[in-house]
């Protein structure tokens, strides 16, 4: 779920000759700092410096006159950062006093003369070197992305995904015609129909992307109804998608924190899975957020037994339930098999409060009831939203999780550590014959929500997963 043009090259001042009134200053070679104009992701044209020329005479007795050369004030230029001082490698010649000669005198023919010693070459100037273009350290080879170890095959998977978009990932494993549901908020009928054609088995979920959260405080449950009822029917009614879509969610993690409240939502969802029904559409009920409904009071599963009005029209309508269940920091977290290691296994007889807890509502609740509908999981995952739990605290998707599962002996790839514990939760579904599948959150997701995305090597070893567990 972010150019330099090439620089121009400043003549550099030379120093001028001096007359023998004045010292001679020593050389320099100031280095003009040129414009240049920032620019990200480009790299910067090599600065070239400029060798000066040295001119000079050698002072002989007689004073000779010179001529001075004005030194250019360079052009200050805003952008630029002052450059240091560049300096000659000649060295400097040494200073002279003027109408002085410390020479020799000789007589000749009576007279004293200066002894003039014969003319010294004049030095050439040395170049400063360039120096050398500097080697390019080389790349360390990537890392290679370790290879999986190939589940075994087994039984059918109930794994699906939940999507937010067209990807082309999401074909290449419903090709393996293995996984069981698809929830989507991408409602185009061709999405769709493609999306049948490549597996027709897969159940299809649709859910409208504009809906906001339900506000069960002040709900009118039976209008409210009405109004989705009317919503909803523009897409699954439309003679385009309605024969690929199989059920359709209302609003997503409805939160019940009273009694009075669950019941709204009861009314709410038993009327709109009635207005549907009448038309030969299937509703999902529910849509609850992980741990939820919950309380109010010291029984935790208390607001279930007034929602019971919902699943019994539900069942009346052929519908389903749809729950979700995260965990974190792994998906073991709070349930019977928790701190029992990367492979703990699970059996019929474990539950959770957060994952597999949806064992304890039907076996506590719906079996009794008689109302042990079908159950698909709109939602599953890694999610660290939930609370009292270890591993980084900001930590949102499965991503973000890495690097405590390879610390902590669940996997050092990432990527295959979670979908190991993926199919730890498609086991336990395996073995609950009212459960119809569970959608991975996500496949492609929306923006904000990257850190769940499976796309990459995650889908690659789940599409190996799948792969051996297909449908004989």
């Amino acid at each position: 779920m972010r150019n330099h043009p090439n620089l121009p090259l400043d003549e550099l001042p030379i120093a001028s000759r001096q007359s023998l009134e004045a010292p001679p200053a020593e050389p320099i070679i100031q280095a003009q700092t040129p414009e240049t104009t920032p620019v990200e992701k480009k790299p910067l044209d090599r600065r070239r410096f400029l060798g000066g020329m040295l001119s000079g005479a050698v002072a002989l007795v007689a004073a000779a006159c010179g001529r001075d050369r004005a030194t250019p004030t360079p052009t200050l230029r805003p952008t630029a950062t002052a450059s240091p001082v560049v300096r000659s490698s000649i060295p400097p010649t040494p200073t002279a006093v003027a109408h002085k000669a410390f020479l020799p005198f000789t007589p000749r023919d009576g007279v004293a003369v200066a002894e003039v010693p014969p003319p010294v070459d004049t030095l050439e100037p040395t170049e400063t070197p360039t120096p050398a273009e500097p080697t390019a350290t080389p790349k360390p080879p990537p890392t290679p992305t370790p290879e999986a170890t190939p589940f075994p095959a087994g039984a059918p998977s109930k794994l699906g995904f939940v999507v937010a978009r067209n990807e082309p990932t999401l074909f290449r494993l419903l090709e393996t015609k293995a996984v069981a549901a698809v929830c989507t908020l991408e409602l185009d009928a061709n999405f769709a129909a493609h999306i049948k054609q490549t597996s027709p088995s897969t159940w299809l979920i649709g859910r409208l992307p504009h809906l906001e959260q339900i506000q069960l405080g002040s709900l009118d449950p039976i209008p409210a109804a009405r109004t989705f009822f009317n919503e909803v029917m523009i897409f699954a009614g439309d003679e385009k998608r309605r024969p690929y879509f199989d059920a359709w969610q209302s609003y997503n993690e409805p939160v019940a924190g009273s009694v009075e409240e669950m019941k709204r939502l009861a009314d709410f969802e038993a009327e709109r899975t009635r207005l549907l029904g009448d038309q030969g559409i299937r509703s999902i009920i529910g849509n609850f957020g992980t741990g939820q409904p919950t309380g109010p009071g010291d029984d935790p599963f208390e607001l279930w037994t007034h929602f019971l009005p919902a699943m019994q029209a539900a069942k009346e309508y052929n519908g389903w339930l749809g729950l979700h269940e995260y965990s974190a920091p792994t998906i073991y977290h709070k349930s019977t098999r928790e701190n029992q290691g990367r492979y703990p296994g699970v059996s019929p007889e474990d539950t959770g409060w957060l994952t597999l807890r949806y064992r304890q509502v039907y076996n506590q609740i719906l079996k009794p009831a008689n109302l042990a509908i079908p159950l698909v999981f709109t939602e599953i995952g890694v999610d660290g939203l939930v609370g009292d739990r270890e591993g980084p605290p900001d930590a949102a998707g499965w991503q973000d999780f890495q690097n405590y599962w390879r610390d902590n002996g669940y996997g050092l790839w990432g990527p295959g550590a979670y979908i190991e514990q993926l199919a730890w939760f498609d086991e336990a579904m395996r073995q609950d014959s009212y459960v119809l599948g569970g959608c991975i959150f996500a496949l492609a997701a929306s923006d904000g929500w990257q850190s769940y995305d499976i796309l990459g090597p995650a889908a690659g070893v789940l599409q190996q997963y799948l792969s051996v567990h297909a449908p004989a």
